[in-house]
């Protein structure tokens, strides 16, 4: 439900960039997220060529000081910079015109967005009472929505993957092997479960950005030649081994414990050593 919500959330802000493109450019790049409550609330209150045809830094200025809590947003004077710097949109009646359909975007994506929080939020208190949310919480970059889905695929039963390759078989995260005589290929594993394979990748993708150890064995595929969707099937698989053992044993994932991380870590602890070697008589 969630990931179906997000994806309307998602939907409907493309839709908006593309509208903006040609209504009101500027606005489509003028903050990080255009569904961010700041977006919204400049669109709502500047929602044509026209209606910020008259913004300077001054003005701008005195805008966010209306809105008391947006954020770490950029400063008026870049804010003023983007708009200035921006194709101009649409204006006059056709202008007019474009305003309604921009309002309309900007209300759904808002109303999206405090329906996707809502949801958010009982996720999070749902999977706070589930008894192994701390398996899947303790996993690097995984959040409250990533372990949430990560435990809703995998599940709790744990007869139902007698050992880690089962998992990654149904991940799809291991090729399939064929072999006829003294020939053996890999193929690309179709039959797997979607959802789980996706909530698998999402995971493993991210985890790049809190484990050297991910990113290291994401950064080894690549230079064998894999392209990225096939290096972080090949982190999650490597990822599926840990979280089944975990998964099995009831316990959280404890970094000090993984042996590859550790190992990565007094590599560089040594390299640094070597490299400042302190005072020298």
């Amino acid at each position: 439900m969630q990931t179906s919500l997000c994806g309307c959330l998602a939907d409907a802000g493309l839709r908006g960039v593309v509208h903006l493109a040609v209504a009101f450019p500027a606005a489509a790049g003028l903050f990080f997220d255009l569904a961010s409550p700041i977006s919204l609330r400049f669109l709502a209150s500047f929602g044509s060529q026209d209606a910020a045809a008259d913004l300077d830094e001054q003005a701008i200025q005195a805008w966010l000081k209306t809105i008391p809590e947006r954020g770490k947003t950029a400063p008026a004077s870049a804010l003023c910079a983007r708009l200035r710097a921006a194709p101009d949109g649409v204006t006059g009646e056709e202008g007019a015109a474009h305003a309604v359909i921009t309002a309309a975007l900007a209300a759904t994506v808002g109303m999206l967005a405090v329906q996707t929080k809502i949801l958010e939020t009982g996720i999070g208190v749902q999977l706070a009472a589930h008894p192994d949310a701390h398996i899947f919480t303790s996993l690097p970059r995984a959040g409250t929505l990533r372990a949430a889905r990560l435990l809703a695929e995998i599940g709790d039963c744990r007869s139902r993957y007698p050992g880690p390759q089962s998992l990654a078989a149904l991940a799809g995260v291991v090729p399939v092997t064929r072999e006829s005589g003294t020939h053996t290929s890999h193929a690309f594993r179709w039959a797997v479960n979607r959802p789980l394979r996706d909530a698998v990748c999402d995971f493993a993708d991210g985890s790049r950005r809190a484990s050297l150890w991910a990113e290291s064995v994401y950064q080894a595929a690549r230079d064998r030649g894999k392209d990225h969707p096939h290096a972080v099937r090949i982190l999650g698989r490597a990822w599926i081994i840990i979280i089944w053992r975990c998964w099995q044993e009831g316990t959280a994932y404890d970094p000090a414990k993984h042996t590859a991380l550790q190992h990565i870590l007094n590599q560089q602890a040594a390299q640094a050593a070597a490299a400042d070697p302190g005072d020298t008589p």
